[in-house]
């Protein structure tokens, strides 16, 4: 019992942008280091790190609908789309903005249009009509290690 009121105080901090000594931070004005390409890294280990970065997201919809495109994709993306899909999941500081538009809810800002973003958005519409319930699990990418 106690927990769960702990738990609904903190949640309710949280939602609020209050710290739990109540400290008042308005989040939406936290600001984020900017966006940096990852230099050195090969493309096996950038593969393996946008795969779980795509799964783990702030937002379910974002992490069912990105590890899905990431396990399908990834695979075969060319080193520049590699980069393009690295700044797209991980410039922008909110989860919602990617999930717009890739529905097209939103128009996409310029600096993230082009070739992988409507790979993304095709991607979306599930033409297929596949069952996207749930993320896949992370153990295909070890399928070929094995």
């Amino acid at each position: 019992m106690f927990f769960g009121h702990y738990w609904g105080q903190l949640c309710h901090h949280a939602y609020h942008g209050e710290t739990p000594r109540g400290n008042k931070v308005n989040l939406s004005q936290v600001s984020f280091p900017p966006w940096e390409e990852k230099k050195g890294e090969s493309i096996d280990i950038k593969r393996r790190r946008l795969l779980y970065e795509s799964r783990k997201r702030g937002m379910l919809e974002n992490c069912i609908l990105l590890s899905l495109f990431a396990e399908r994709y990834l695979d075969t993306m060319t080193e520049t789309q590699l980069l393009q899909y690295d700044r797209l999941i991980n410039e922008p500081s909110n989860d919602w903005d990617i999930y717009y538009w890739a529905t097209e809810a939103q128009p996409t800002p310029d600096v993230y249009q082009g070739e992988l973003m409507e790979l993304l958005k095709e991607f979306t519409k599930n033409r297929n009509q596949e069952q996207r319930l749930d993320a896949p699990d992370l153990e295909y990418l070890d399928k070929e290690s094995q």
